[in-house]
């Protein structure tokens, strides 16, 4: 071969692809493995309350299906419609209810994740869709007769409320951990459950305010930046500083907002249960002498109705809450404030 010649790189036949109805036995159950493993990952890897809640679903489906003679495993269009018309007849949470429209919603997600996830069923996109129609159906007949069901959507915190519960909040260490506690619950916009899993190290001091890493989430984890308050009295950060202070919170491996004794209000070594952190919501409302009836999702309402208030965009506010950018529930939030800032009678009568 002289200097101008090149050299002629060989010509490689692939094999030919096996499509996957060609697919062997011994590799159908090796790919039936992976597919099983990958399934049980991703529910595994689910907030605790996220599988506490389908397993509930799943429970009510068990339940349902032993009532009407269905098959466990007959997760179908039809059966799912019998379903909802079941649980619509079901008690609600309090006596003398009836299931809320949103639960039985919750009920078909639930039952649908856990017939894929856990008990293997290939079922198709929009399984539960004629459930859901039939779901809708059953709302309007309900509103046409002026009836109503569940608790309805919880009552925004907003920053008034603040004001008048961070002065009702007595000088002891009841009173330092539930102002901090509800001062905070509201800056990060969180659930009850993000706030009840939060330790001393969750809370990092920068020369700007606080870094809140809220580690434990139902949708995802995230770290929220909480600024210095321009009012002390309602400022999270002073807040958080004088309970931490308080309580001696100096194990950064400890909850961050601890129980106390229902009696003598000394510290106890345990975390605050979520639905704990809702009664100290409450009571603290009740405390300031507020007629409203505030839950552990008033804060974070309370929030994204305030920031709406003041001009923020629904992004920024999504992001701080951990609602997903364009949330359905977030935008009927700012629905609420919209339709007196962006009315069409504005300027016309």
């Amino acid at each position: 071969m002289t200097e101008h010649q090149t050299a002629v790189e060989p010509v490689v036949t692939p094999a030919a692809a096996v499509r996957p109805e060609d697919f062997d036995p011994a590799t159908r159950t090796v790919l039936d493995h992976i597919d099983g493993q990958a399934v049980q990952a991703v529910a595994g890897g689910r907030p605790a309350n996220t599988r506490k809640g389908y397993a509930q679903d799943w429970a009510n489906w068990t339940k349902f299906c032993g009532d009407s003679s269905v098959p466990l495993l007959a997760v179908t269009p039809g059966t799912l419609v019998m379903f909802v018309e079941w649980l619509w007849t079901q008690p609600g949470w309090k006596k003398g209810t009836f299931t809320a429209p949103r639960t039985i919603d919750r009920r078909i997600t639930g039952t649908v994740v856990c017939a894929r996830t856990d008990h293997g069923l290939d079922l198709e996109q929009g399984t539960a869709r004629l459930a859901r129609n039939r779901l809708k159906q059953l709302v309007k007949e309900m509103e046409d007769k002026g009836e109503r069901r569940g608790r309805g959507q919880a009552p925004p915190l907003l920053v008034e409320h603040l004001t008048a519960i961070s002065a009702a909040c007595p000088d002891n260490l009841m009173g330092i951990r539930d102002r901090a506690m509800v001062l905070m619950h509201f800056a990060v916009a969180g659930r009850e459950h993000e706030i009840a899993a939060t330790r001393v190290r969750d809370y990092t001091d920068t020369p700007g305010g606080l870094l809140a890493d809220m580690r434990v989430s139902k949708v995802r984890p995230r770290i929220v930046p909480v600024p210095y308050g321009t009012r002390p009295s309602i400022c999270p950060v002073r807040a958080w500083t004088a309970w931490k202070q308080a309580a001696r919170l100096d194990d950064p491996h400890g909850p961050a907002f601890r129980k106390l004794h229902p009696r003598w209000h000394t510290l106890m070594h345990g975390a605050l249960q979520p639905e704990s952190v809702g009664d100290v919501v409450t009571r603290a409302g009740e405390r300031a002498g507020i007629e409203i009836r505030f839950t552990g999702h008033s804060p974070r309402r309370g929030l994204a109705t305030s920031a709406r208030l003041k001009g923020h965009d629904q992004i920024v506010i999504a992001k701080q809450g951990g609602w997903a950018p364009h949330s359905k529930v977030l935008a009927g939030y700012l629905d609420i404030v919209d339709q007196w800032e962006d009315n069409a009678l504005i300027g016309v009568l």
